[in-house]
């Protein structure tokens, strides 16, 4: 792969991956209410997804949602519950956590938030995304050069990709972090999470709009 090839890649990936989108949404409310260490470890398990999608974007899974209504209708729905579970799960822990001040300690999340399922949510946000395979199935044949061995480009087109989301995760984390400092623990705490539900109970709902390219 040619390098002008893989950073014309590199400024689609920027500018995806710093586009608003749910599992952004999760890691700056995991970061406001619980601290960066703990909204990363929902940032590396949608790093984890966003590698499993673009494999199963490569083996032709994505061709198969364009055309079966019935498979690209039910991962919909999946995604779209998954999203307004997360919703209900942000409203009702509304001011549970605290944010950390610069003299206390990273909060500890709360006890139905363990790393693992935190690390779980950040994987299935990427997993349900019908969206996700398609994308990749349609942006990857644009960038693969079809003499070369495929493996390798498609080695460095997802590692790519999920540098770059990283990086935007990290951005809003940190971003999130600074305003949930400048936070106090009550009422606009519980404002901030309950806004953070709402938001991901209409991503849900606008996910049932989507429909086949």
């Amino acid at each position: 792969m040619s390098v002008s090839i893989w950073l014309s890649f590199l400024g689609i990936s920027l500018v995806t991956a710093f586009s608003p989108g749910p599992a952004i949404l999760l890691a700056m409310s995991n970061a406001a209410s619980r601290g960066v260490g703990k909204a990363l470890l929902s940032s590396a398990g949608n790093a984890l997804g966003i590698f499993l999608v673009s494999g199963a974007a490569m083996i032709g899974l994505g061709t198969l949602l364009r055309t079966s209504f019935m498979l690209f209708t039910a991962l919909k729905i999946v995604g779209a519950a998954y999203l307004v579970y997360l919703g209900v799960k942000q409203w009702r822990g509304a001011g549970k956590a605290a944010p950390a001040t610069a003299s206390q300690p990273e909060p500890a999340a709360a006890p139905s938030a363990s790393a693992a399922q935190l690390f779980r949510d950040g994987l299935l946000v990427a997993l349900t995304n019908p969206k996700s395979i398609i994308f990749f199935t349609a942006l990857f044949p644009q960038f693969i050069q079809p003499g070369e061995a495929i493996l390798p480009q498609f080695c460095v087109l997802t590692f790519t990709f999920v540098g770059c989301a990283l990086l935007s995760h990290t951005t809003f984390v940190l971003l999130a972090r600074g305003a949930g400092a400048r936070l106090k623990a009550g009422k606009r705490l519980r404002v901030l999470q309950r806004t953070s539900g709402a938001l991901f109970m209409s991503l849900g709902v606008a996910l049932l709009a989507v429909k086949r390219a």
